[in-house]
């Protein structure tokens, strides 16, 4: 069933919620919001989560918002009713070591289409942020600024964005020497002078710029990469430790990723 909301009325009064107001009059009753957080930092995991919110009242999440938009606190709070509410809701994490292996961008898109197919509830059409992603097995779109103005995109930016703070902070008490639970593995002076003064630790993506000037050049940029449990991925699968529907295992700091496969399309 081919249809393009792009060329149908949505109204701008029905706010965060008017996409998928349009999308189930039109027959998609489940619509899936993607978006991810993490892309900017240069340590940690890229975060990437699906969500399927209710129609009606109970879709309508209090508080809900671009998770840029919130404080830490308001996020948590709109996290709990994201996962209270949604129909389906899910995040993959992809570890720094295979971010340096496919790129981010590779791994973005991977991850997107991992979270989508992890939802234990077949999404019948899926809004995306910022860019088109082929493979979904359901019609899409890419909605510009979604985060901002898509009710399921924007609790899939909290889910993704709390599902990531929670990993760093919990990541700091095994490598305090970069105080990852104040930037969360982002490029902020404190982490630029912690990087300088102690190298990069496993947790760094070391095919990024400012953490590849720091390994000493008598090392190999490969030193310190985190070891997984199972066999290295071929060029066609990726490393990801998928969550669906409760918070992230605590082992996945410890660098145990379960390997899933994705195949490259």
């Amino acid at each position: 069933m081919a249809f393009d909301i792009a060329r149908s009325t949505v109204p701008r009064d029905a706010g965060l919620w008017r996409y998928e107001r349009a999308l189930r009059r039109r027959g998609f009753p489940h619509v899936a919001g993607v978006d991810e957080a993490g892309r900017g930092a240069c340590a940690g995991p890229l975060a990437v989560a699906a969500v399927v919110l209710p129609a009606g009242r109970r879709g309508r999440v209090p508080g809900l918002a671009d998770s840029k938009l919130l404080t830490p606190a308001a996020r948590e709070e709109v996290y709990a009713e994201v996962a209270d509410r949604a129909l389906a809701w899910s995040v993959v994490l992809v570890p720094p070591a295979e971010i340096d292996r496919a790129g981010l961008h590779v791994c973005n898109v991977a991850g997107m289409r991992r979270a989508v197919a992890a939802l234990r509830l077949r999404p019948s059409y899926v809004l995306t942020d910022g860019f088109p992603v082929r493979g979904f097995g359901a019609p899409s779109l890419a909605v510009w600024k979604g985060d901002q103005v898509v009710a399921a995109i924007a609790a899939a930016s909290v889910v993704a964005k709390v599902t990531r703070d929670r990993l760093m902070i919990a990541l700091h008490s095994h490598q305090p020497r970069y105080d990852f639970a104040q930037h969360k593995g982002y490029v902020t002076p404190e982490h630029t002078a912690a990087l300088q003064r102690h190298g990069p630790c496993p947790d760094h993506r070391f095919s990024y710029v400012n953490v590849a000037r720091t390994v000493p050049r008598s090392s190999s940029p490969a030193v310190g990469l985190p070891a997984y449990a199972g066999p290295r991925p071929s060029r066609d699968r990726l490393a990801t430790a998928a969550v669906v529907g409760e918070t992230p295992p605590a082992q996945w700091v410890r660098h145990n990723a379960v390997m899933a496969e994705e195949t490259a399309t």
